[in-house]
């Protein structure tokens, strides 16, 4: 792979599954190029086309280079390649700004749950507790917190909350409560709830099925993959494992939602580097939408991901995705979360840059009512911003995260994929570098293969289109 940065363009190159891949950073366009064109484009800003000719004079004609140069010139005048990017001069001079500008809550993450069925081995939760105790949210919390998201919303219509824990069905009867409250409340104050749900499926019944599918925006499913992985990370508390029990409610539950707007949602450690394996198990047990991750975790602990790892994992990306294309093509795809890519523009401008809010656009809130940036952030020092109550009134932890950008990051100015991933997880930031404005090096290294092979697998489908 190759990429340079000059004039304040960037261009990234490589070749993935016989294809050679050109991705113009700034303007997000994306060719498919042939051996001549990708040869000749590391050259072209820096020699004239006879000098490219010289410097490839044994693996290409003159004729050829000069083919290339003049489809390049081209490419550039049409702004396809070489384009300068709008926002980075903007995000520098006004960042003292940008920290300053009013923001609105969108989006609660209610942990209706510091408790939980399971032992997972990796849960940064503690098995729910969070760094504190076990506790149920109460409704009247519940309702607070849903107060505070209207209050605090302004203008915006369309409201988000997450029910998350621990395991949030070993409350649910708030659950039910808190929906039907937010339901009320949406004519009287112009709000749209939409209400999602994260399971480990363990109570998982007919009762919960409907009330999901009637009220859920969208549901995710834990579950790791292969048996002997799920059932060594997921266990219950007494050590059996929990895949027997869930998968059946899990097949259920997506078939009852055909095949839409849930996720079977898995982590994968140093202990299943064949995560590939457990992407496809899932998929041949006929879930469509998939998503599995790696886990973040110190590199004390034993599942922990290491760079060494690295090579391997990108192999079972590569696999990976060479696999969903043949499947594709049978008329047998799935999704899979991480490769999906928008090469027509995806998000808006702030959302690429700024990523998922939070800390601003989107808090968690405990189950006595304490507001924090995110789920990752529940319960360590230094992160409390206030609570449901009494409102935000911390407000420098508001203002440090309005700065979270992928210009305030020095390892992500010149990356080409800080337009996808929006600059990573402030969470695994802090836990790795002691601050929101760095990055998680594996987690950023693993990112950029996942847009490499996600814009792959765009072009193969595109040509096969053709």
């Amino acid at each position: 792979m190759d990429q340079h940065n000059q004039q304040n363009y960037q261009i990234h190159q490589y070749k993935n599954n016989g294809y050679s891949i050109v991705l113009d950073v700034n303007s997000g366009a994306v060719h498919v190029v042939d051996d001549v064109v990708y040869d000749v484009l590391p050259l072209y800003e820096r020699h004239t086309a006879q000098e490219a000719a010289a410097l490839l004079n044994e693996k290409h004609s003159e004729s050829e280079v000069f083919e290339a140069y003049e489809e390049i010139t081209q490419l550039k005048q049409a702004g396809d390649l070489f384009s300068p990017d709008a926002y980075e001069d903007y995000y520098t001079e006004h960042s003292d700004r940008l920290k300053d500008r009013s923001t609105v809550v969108k989006a609660l993450c209610l942990h209706i749950a510091h408790d939980c069925n399971l032992a997972c081995r990796y849960c940064f939760a503690g098995e729910g507790e969070y760094h504190g105790h076990r506790e149920l949210m109460s409704y009247e919390v519940g309702r607070a917190a849903l107060d505070f998201l209207i209050a605090n919303s302004g203008s915006r219509r369309n409201l988000e909350v997450d029910f998350f824990g621990g395991e949030p069905t070993m409350n649910f009867q708030v659950v039910k409560d808190l929906v039907a409250y937010g339901r009320s409340m949406e004519k009287i104050h112009n709000k749209n709830f939409r209400f999602t749900l994260t399971t480990n499926g363990v109570l998982l019944n007919d009762e919960i099925i409907e009330f999901a599918n009637k009220e859920m925006a969208n549901v995710v499913l834990s579950i790791d993959g292969r048996k002997e992985v799920n059932d060594y990370m997921r266990p219950f508390p007494n050590g059996t494992g929990s895949y027997d029990l869930i998968i059946p409610k899990f097949q259920k539950f997506a078939e009852s939602r055909h095949q839409d707007k849930y996720y079977v949602r898995g982590t994968f450690t140093h202990h299943n580097l064949d995560f590939s394996k457990d992407v496809l198990h899932l998929a041949d047990l006929g879930f469509k939408q998939i998503s599995v991750e790696p886990v973040v975790a110190p590199q004390s602990e034993d599942y922990a991901i290491r760079e060494q790892d690295l090579p391997k994992l990108y192999e079972q990306y590569d696999q990976l995705a060479e696999e969903m294309i043949r499947r594709e093509k049978e008329g047998n795809g799935f999704c899979f979360f991480h490769f999906m890519i928008d090469l027509e523009g995806g998000p808006c401008v702030a959302k690429r840059l700024s990523g998922c809010g939070s800390g601003t656009e989107y808090l968690a809130v405990t189950p006595w009512g304490d507001l924090y940036p995110c789920h990752q952030f529940v319960g360590q020092d230094g992160f409390l911003m206030g609570n449901v109550f009494d409102g935000i009134k911390n407000t420098e932890i508001r203002d440090t995260f309005k700065g979270c950008n992928v210009y305030a990051k020095e390892s992500c100015r010149e990356c080409f994929a800080r337009f996808y991933c929006s600059g990573g997880c402030a969470a695994n930031s802090y836990n790795f570098h002691g601050n929101i404005l760095d990055v998680y090096d594996i987690g950023c290294a693993l990112q950029k293969k996942r847009v490499e092979c996600a814009i792959m697998i765009k072009a193969a489908l595109a040509q096969q289109d053709d």
